[in-house]
């Protein structure tokens, strides 16, 4: 079956002479005109309509279903978005005012600052007491520039961390020595409470109307409960009666070391600067953490069993 095609095909070939080609060679070294395409002269596309920023108060929001509160805090999808606004914000007043002159914290102004309790009742929110430390060592650090030169918004954003109360009408009732000559001291350890008498003699020493060593079986415990007098070489001068109760061994003899330097500082209270470099006149807050639920201990979990 022949198939015959609508239209003819012609083939044409042209063979150039040597004229023809020198004249074709010689127009290809010239430069060639090249023509530019643009389209400046075309209209450019828009993709969309341009947006107008500018205020319009006599008209509504164009996108009303996408409109949406914003927080005015940056903190206020976190867990504590108060207690956070108001460590940020007294960190920035640090920053700011961290170069003007302060005073030595024994002359800065003496202010009662809240509780961790009471700013929990203030913030409405459960802050740790490590995180309201923090809060606590920045205002000490702000409470000491010079008060020549506080700024005023410096006093009006401390001003709620203070206590409604004259912290210079407290004061603590002074230790004396009684008619017999003795100084009496408290101290207290975890669970433990010890009442200490003291009193000039030869260096006897009872607990509860025994001996020390009839209460203290280690040596450690022994050495703890008479550190503060060992600390200051006053072992032979003084004559210690206690009363202790609560808690174990270790607890009782640390309640020990804190009373008798309470009670040693009231007979000689140029010895404090060398109690408190022998840390006998802090009291140790620290307790034995409580057991939690699911759990081995405080924090130790079960082993775990594939099976």
């Amino acid at each position: 079956m022949s198939s015959k095609l609508p239209f003819s095909i012609t083939f044409r070939v042209f063979y150039p002479s040597a004229q023809c080609r020198t004249r074709v060679t010689n127009t290809v070294k010239q430069a060639p005109s090249v023509r530019s395409f643009t389209t400046t002269s075309r209209k450019r596309a828009i993709a969309a309509p341009p947006i107008d920023l500018s205020p319009q108060d006599d008209m509504p929001p164009q996108n009303v279903r996408n409109a949406r509160v914003v927080p005015a805090s940056p903190s206020y999808f976190s867990g504590r978005p108060d207690f956070t606004d108001n460590l940020l914000n007294l960190q920035a007043l640090l920053r700011r005012y961290q170069t003007l002159p302060t005073v030595a914290p024994g002359q800065a102004p003496r202010v009662a600052w809240r509780t961790i309790s009471q700013y929990r009742l203030l913030v409405g929110e459960p802050v740790r007491a490590s995180k309201y430390h923090q809060v606590i060592e920045i205002l000490k650090r702000l409470n000491q520039i010079h008060p020549a030169v506080m700024p005023g918004d410096l006093q009006e954003a401390t001003r709620i961390y203070k206590r409604d109360i004259n912290p210079y009408a407290v004061a603590k009732r002074p230790s004396v020595i009684d008619e017999d000559g003795r100084a009496c001291g408290i101290g207290r350890r975890k669970s433990s409470t010890a009442k200490v008498f003291l009193v000039q003699g030869e260096g006897q020493v009872l607990i509860n109307g025994k001996n020390i060593n009839q209460i203290f079986g280690r040596i450690h415990d022994r050495e703890s409960a008479l550190w503060a007098l060992k600390a200051t070489s006053r072992m032979d001068k003084y004559n210690v009666w206690a009363l202790v109760s609560g808690g174990g061994t270790t607890g009782q003899a640390e309640a020990l070391t804190l009373g008798t330097a309470k009670a040693l500082m009231v007979h000689e209270p140029d010895l404090k600067p060398t109690l408190r470099r022998a840390g006998c006149v802090t009291r140790d807050p620290r307790r034995v953490e409580r057991k939690k639920p699911g759990k081995l201990k405080a924090r130790k979990m079960p082993a775990w069993v594939k099976r």
